[in-house]
């Protein structure tokens, strides 16, 4: 159940867990409504296409090379360099959609993920094919969050004065 803007609705008065909400997708993904499906589908062709024009880019770039005739060692050298770091920020932007990143870490790896952008997109859109990116994690943490607040609002239910001596 939610509201209007796509909020799940809390009991009135409530203070239990609320969801976090996903880029581009707000907390839709709790219960799947307000457009959810076609939010999926606009993100999935929206990084596919960034994705695409990124190698367009990326394409440029090495004519750029092959016209300034700097050699074929530093050519092979930008080719390698951009394909290995688009699979290392495949790697880390697959793994955090099922585990939170260390901010260490991740600060760590700024630069290497910016010069690897064509594998995050990638990954962003493989992940929303199936889901909202990072939807699986959250929904974990949600649930276990829930759990342990009905856990904790049962235990505390009822007048302890009504309670049974023994």
């Amino acid at each position: 159940m939610s509201d209007d803007t796509g909020t799940p609705r809390t009991p009135a008065g409530s203070t239990g867990p609320r969801p976090e909400p996903i880029r581009f997708f707000g907390t839709t993904w709790v219960d799947h409504g307000h457009g959810y499906a076609a939010r999926r589908i606009a993100v999935a062709v929206g990084s596919l296409a960034a994705a695409v024009a990124s190698c367009l880019v990326l394409r440029l770039a090495y004519q750029g090379l092959q016209i300034a005739a700097i050699g074929d060692f530093v050519t092979v050298l930008m080719v390698a360099m951009f394909a290995i770091c688009s699979a290392l920020a495949f790697r880390h932007t697959w793994d955090g959609y099922t585990r939170r990143p260390d901010p260490d870490r991740q600060a760590s790896l700024r630069g290497l993920l910016t010069v690897g952008f064509v594998g995050s997109l990638l990954a962003y859109f493989f992940r929303s094919l199936t889901e909202a990116p990072g939807e699986k994690l959250l929904r974990e943490e949600y649930e276990e969050a829930r759990r342990q607040y009905e856990k904790r609002t049962t235990r505390r239910s009822g007048n302890p004065k009504n309670r049974r001596r023994t």
